[in-house]
């Protein structure tokens, strides 16, 4: 995937890659997406597959590899949406959809974007999820693209399956826990 001039990359996992990528298109297709892709990161095959990522045995996970315009868009947005999208308090599934592919992760390509994975997952670990956040925040490494059939899947299949835990949940802003108790 190519990235144009000032954009970004963010990479994150969060279960089955079709519906991360289809909630992330919905949501930020207007609002600073460059482009979107569905892969495989986080493990030791070289140019792994679909059926072997699937096994549990490549430590891949299913993931989603984001190009955005960050004056459109910050990297803390992205993220703040993928903790709304998913339920990070579940190790390696969604749903019903279980084993080391399906697990909840932050894949980092800066140290920037590491601490401020950092932050939004603390703030979201005591605010919304209540301690229960089981994310991996890790460096980015080898990313390889999913299949062609499974880009744009459920654009392409309407009625493909979409797994139940991928949908938007309703959580309060997040408070900057940095001010004093009386500014909150």
């Amino acid at each position: 995937m190519s990235i144009p001039e000032g954009a970004q990359k963010a990479t994150v996992a969060a279960g089955c890659f079709w519906g991360v990528e289809h909630m992330y298109r919905k949501q930020f297709a207007n609002n600073g997406l460059i482009d979107a892709r569905v892969g495989y990161i986080g493990g030791d095959a070289t140019n792994p597959s679909y059926r072997a990522v699937c096994s549990g045995r490549t430590g891949h996970a299913e993931a989603l590899q984001v190009v955005y315009d960050p004056e459109k868009v910050s990297y803390r947005t992205l993220l703040e949406f993928f903790y709304k999208m998913h339920d990070p308090t579940t190790p390696n599934s969604q749903g019903p959809d279980v084993g080391p592919q399906y697990r909840s992760a932050i894949f980092f390509h800066t140290p920037e974007q590491e601490q401020i994975a950092k932050d939004v997952t603390d703030k979201v670990n005591k605010q919304w999820w209540k301690g229960k956040v089981v994310t991996e925040i890790v460096p980015a490494g080898q990313w390889w693209d999913a299949e062609a059939y499974h880009q744009l899947y459920l654009d392409k299949n309407p009625m493909g399956y979409e797994c139940p835990s991928h949908f938007l949940r309703k959580f309060p802003p997040l408070q900057d826990d940095s001010r004093p108790e009386s500014q909150l």
